[in-house]
């Protein structure tokens, strides 16, 4: 595995339902962050709408993202309301955009599908079937969204799949800040692993005006590496070398 890996976290601008000018921001972004990995609130691409239109990852508004992604040869990790497997319901779900470990694709595709939902959001989305791990150059990296991070289920669940890296992507409000610090901290004792969480500043929709932003990223030991404040369109890096990972 390559002994660093340099994440970001992005809290860009988003306009709520404009799926083509977030994607350009979103690629903006992604330019800008100069990083292995870019991770990017719930629902980044549509705005945290729960009616929101379901995203297509072969869409070619998305187009920006991957072009983005090729050219810095970063892995985007985005979210949007896409339709469900099977029989199932829609998922509020983590697209892969970019290159990841073996699989040098650039097309998105879903990585995960959020496994504990919210009240509104249980009355038209389906919940995933648990906890998630892909690969980036080795290093595993663990997936959540929001609600997940809470949930000692899911957490739990993680660490037994065995990460080098957990990221999530937030919506929340600005009071929920000491809240997501306390769960950083619990899942990196719980994973053994460092935790990047990308949460939405600015308005979004469902009565999330103002968000709390403050997107950050915490060492194994809950030892904050990287923060943003509240503002929508900050980027925040940190490179994390290898740890958990050398004694496996």
């Amino acid at each position: 595995m390559a002994e660093e890996l340099t994440i970001a976290v992005a809290q860009p601008r988003l306009t709520t339902g404009e799926l083509a000018a977030n994607a350009g921001r979103h690629a903006e972004a992604v330019i800008a962050a100069g990083a292995r990995i870019v991770v990017f609130p719930e629902l980044s691409l549509t705005g945290y709408d729960l009616s929101a239109d379901l995203v297509d990852p072969s869409d070619t508004r998305l187009s920006p993202i991957e072009v983005a992604c090729a050219r810095t040869r970063t892995l985007a990790l985005v979210g949007a309301p896409v339709a469900g497997m099977g029989d199932d319901g829609p998922s509020i779900a983590m697209l892969a955009i970019g290159p990841a470990g073996d699989d040098q694709r650039a097309r998105p595709r879903v990585v995960y599908r959020k496994s504990h939902l919210g009240e509104a959001e249980a009355q038209r989305f389906a919940a995933g079937v648990g906890p998630a791990v892909i690969e980036v150059d080795g290093w595993r990296v663990g997936l959540g969204i929001c609600k997940d991070t809470g949930m000692a289920e899911h957490v739990e669940g993680v660490a037994e799949l065995g990460v080098d890296l957990y990221v999530a992507g937030l919506v929340d409000h600005p009071e929920a800040l000491p809240e997501q610090e306390r769960r950083a901290q619990w899942i990196g004792r719980a994973t053994g692993a460092p935790v990047a969480f990308a949460s939405h500043a600015g308005p979004t929709g469902e009565g999330y005006d103002p968000t709390a932003g403050g997107s950050a990223i915490w060492s194994a030991g809950g030892q904050r590496l990287a923060s943003a404040a509240d503002a929508p369109g900050a980027i925040v890096t940190a490179t994390l070398g290898v740890t958990r990972s050398a004694s496996k």
